[in-house]
């Protein structure tokens, strides 16, 4: 049986070659529309990208100079108007969280692209593109968790109104989707995200895709799992069942496969990424991964040339600043999501905001975790869209608390334990001394009582930072040195609830990033064909024995 052809192999091998890899020319060519669509990976320079430039910024003038002269960047809301991308509200401490549109264009823009990326033969070098991958990366206030939440490139939604201060485009404004936004710059799909989910935007980072396959090669490949043979003959993605090492292209190939993984659709893919994106964090963070100098050099100057970034972020400094941030926190307490979604009415090809996706949404605008005190995702991960919308509201009366003083000032825990009672708080809530001094105020619930926390935390004006999910029954407020007087906490106002991660994480296929367990889950549908005859992408494996997989 033959395989699929297009013109495009001639490039794709070159590509090959560039990345230290080669494979017989008969390979099959690719469509104009998925081979756009693989920009999706770009989410990985985001992350990854940052954690390598805080350890080459210690490699000398030169090399600090070279790196910041690779960095291209422009404003974050010229075009889009000064308050497009919202504000961050500050915790207690005067701390703000960190949001970073991650996002990657369809466009061919450089030569390397055109042969990554095929399409280029009657237009060449192209300008512009839409958004195809576009990933919110939330830095908790408190640098103790993240969250990397995906949006589907299908979803319908309202883009304002913008001008592109580069090409002159503009638009009133429209309903369409929402990676058209890029059309008109960086800062209207910015204000565009931030009109969508609520979540300010404090920076973007933009990359090329011919910079993640050097990258790939530079970490010395990543490690992915598959749950079946799968062939995905448009992204050319071949691996059998099992974990593989990619590298280069067959990295490439992986993370813009659509065909090949869930349903076929844009949400599958964006499954797979998550599972990349884990592992290259993991990989990251393993000791003696990036200490070679020559390699983390070659990453970083492969990675840097690639870069879009805010002028906030635009110099070497300031990103090891965000690498800074990054680091501290572990790969337990990073949690993956995509935006839960529904068909659109009109159109089955697209899709809208769906069930689960405001609470999300608030969860990650108010700076809460998804992740429990011990770094595990919360067990409704795999949850249904049929979860309440809303956290279940429990008045104060059956609210009981153990207040315990941790300040050394004597008569704190009774003036807290007053305030509660006189809140209509269950007359039960007692005060008494911490075991041991406490610097910092904490309020621990027990399993299932995250609302309870939340209507405490309301009445005393508690920073969510500081609520933790315990192992205990109960609740507990220990008052620390950070609260020496009176009762509200200081700087603090009415908060927001803890997380109600049953919801937020409902239908969002989440996963944390120290899960290396988890494999893409193969298409079962025929998502595929070969010589014009549909078939399943593991049907297409067997099909295909002589074609070389994408990890030789």
């Amino acid at each position: 049986m033959t395989e699929p052809w297009s013109g495009r192999a001639a490039a794709r091998a070159a590509a090959r070659a560039e990345s230290g890899r080669s494979r017989p020319s008969g390979r099959g060519g690719r469509r104009a529309r998925p081979a756009g669509r693989g920009r999706r990976f770009l989410k990985i320079g985001g992350i990854s990208l940052a954690v390598l430039l805080l350890v080459t910024a210690g490699g000398g003038y030169w090399l600090y100079q070279h790196l910041n002269g690779n960095i291209t960047s422009v404003s974050l809301t010229d075009g889009a108007g000064k308050d497009s991308a919202g504000q961050e509200k500050a915790d207690a401490f005067g701390r703000t969280p960190i949001n970073i549109l991650v996002m990657g264009s369809d466009g061919r823009t450089t030569e390397a692209d055109c042969k990554l990326g095929g399409g280029c033969a009657k237009t060449g070098v192209q300008t512009g593109g839409n958004a195809d991958v576009e990933m919110v990366v939330h830095i908790s206030a408190d640098r103790s968790n993240a969250t990397v939440m995906s949006i589907p490139r299908d979803t319908l939604t309202d883009v304002p109104a913008c001008e592109n201060p580069k090409t002159g485009a503009s638009t009133p404004g429209y309903h369409g989707m929402i990676n058209s936004a890029l059309t008109y710059g960086q800062a209207c799909q910015v204000a565009t995200v931030h009109k969508l989910t609520g979540i300010p935007i404090d920076h973007f980072i933009q990359v090329d895709f011919s910079g993640v396959v050097s990258m790939s090669d530079a970490v010395g490949g990543v490690s992915v799992c598959v749950d079946a043979d799968v062939y995905d003959t448009y992204s050319h993605l071949k691996l059998s069942r099992g974990t593989h090492t990619l590298k280069g292209v067959g990295a490439l190939e992986f993370l813009r496969s659509r065909h090949g993984f869930g349903d076929g659709s844009d949400l599958g893919r964006t499954y797979a990424q998550h599972i990349y994106l884990s592992s290259l964090i993991r990989k990251f963070k393993s000791a003696g991964t990036l200490t070679n100098p020559a390699a983390v050099y070659k990453l970083a100057n492969a990675a840097t040339k690639a870069l879009t970034v805010d002028t906030g972020l635009g110099s070497i400094s300031k990103l090891v600043g965000l690498a800074s941030d990054l680091d501290k926190v572990p790969s337990k307490r990073i949690t993956f999501t995509t935006m839960q979604t529904g068909p659109d009415p009109t159109d089955p090809n697209r899709v809208v905001v769906g069930p689960g996706a405001k609470t999300l949404f608030a969860t990650i605008a108010n700076d809460q975790s998804l992740t429990t005190a011990s770094g595990g995702t919360s067990a409704a991960a795999s949850a249904t869209a049929s979860a309440s919308p809303t956290a279940t509201s429990v008045p104060a009366s059956a609210i009981t608390v153990r207040v315990r003083n941790g300040t050394g000032i004597g008569g704190r825990a009774s003036e807290i334990v007053d305030t509660l009672t006189g809140k209509g708080f269950n007359p039960a809530t007692a005060g008494g001394n911490a075991p041991a001094p406490a610097a910092t105020t904490t309020l621990t619930y027990g399993p299932g009582q995250r609302s309870e926390a939340g209507t405490v935390a309301r009445a005393l004006g508690i920073a969510t930072s500081h609520l933790k999910e315990g192992a205990v029954a109960g609740l507990t407020l220990v008052i620390g040195a950070d609260w020496p007087s009176g009762t509200t906490f200081p700087g603090g106002k009415s908060s927001a609830p803890p997380a109600d991660t049953k919801v937020a994480l409902g239908n969002s296929h989440a996963q944390t990033a120290d899960d290396s367990d988890t494999c893409a889950k193969v298409s079962r549908y025929r998502t595929v064909q070969i010589n014009r005859v549909p078939m399943t992408p593991t049907q297409a494996y067997a099909a295909a024995r002589s074609k070389p997989d994408s990890d030789d």
